[in-house]
């Protein structure tokens, strides 16, 4: 099973580096792997790794798509730490499958009804970057998966790939970092979650090489299939359990 970390925490320096929804194979095995709850506590902090090395690599940032999003993810943080208070760990297991699933059938929409002939840089509509930022908030906070979440909001506002990946690598940096004193608050910090913690950060870094490494290789179709794929598997493997 540590092998099985280990290269789940290679997959989220992936992640940050190329692949954003990737990240979601390594929710589902952590969350597998140990108490559901506890995992979405020693993911968030290998997260924050992974977010402060893409930080430093992609330097292009959208900041007024940033800002639009803020006052609606405080209260989806908020209610997502309500909600991990007051359920078990089954439940959760459950909810981070069914929210993992409901992100990909949202990715297939916007696929199905994107035009070619909409205009770049579209900026979205303030309600709908308070619906996107209170839903990312929310399955961040309960399930570290906002991932599918905020793709479809870059990909509503037309940014190119290099400042789509820095927006959202920036996004998640203040999101995650916001989210400790709340999963402190709720006591999913453990000990052995530290030592894991420390013990994986080597393949993290490995994984943001690698990603950097692959990014440039791409085609956007393949970018969202795989993106897709991985979330879908990652929800099966939840919600089969």
């Amino acid at each position: 099973m540590l092998l099985a970390l280990a290269a789940s925490a290679v997959v989220i320096g992936f992640s940050k580096t190329s692949f954003g929804g990737i990240a979601a194979i390594s929710v589902a095995v952590f969350a597998l792997a140990m108490p559901a709850k506890e995992s979405t506590a020693t993911v968030l902090l290998l997260l924050i790794v992974g977010d402060m090395i893409a930080i430093t690599r992609y330097r292009k940032v959208s900041w007024r798509l940033l800002w639009k999003l803020v006052p609606g993810v405080v209260p989806g943080l908020l209610l997502g730490a309500l909600f991990m208070n007051v359920v078990d760990d089954v439940v959760m297991r459950r909810t981070i499958g069914a929210l993992l699933l409901a992100m990909v059938a949202l990715q297939l929409w916007q696929r199905l009804r994107r035009r070619a002939e909409e205009p770049e840089n579209t900026d979205p509509h303030w309600v709908r970057a308070g619906v996107t930022g209170t839903a990312a908030g929310f399955t961040t906070m309960t399930a570290n998966a906002a991932g599918p979440v905020m793709a479809l909001y870059f990909l509503a506002a037309r940014i190119d790939k290099a400042r789509f990946i820095g927006t959202n690598a920036w996004f998640f940096a203040l999101v995650n970092l916001s989210k400790v004193p709340l999963a402190a608050s709720l006591g999913l910090f453990t000990v052995e979650g530290l030592v894991l913690d420390l013990a994986l950060v080597p393949a993290v870094l490995l994984g943001a090489w690698l990603g950097t490494w692959v990014i440039g290789r791409v085609s956007q179709r393949q970018f969202e299939v795989v993106t897709m794929a991985a979330s879908a598997i990652s929800a099966a493997s939840l919600l089969l359990r």
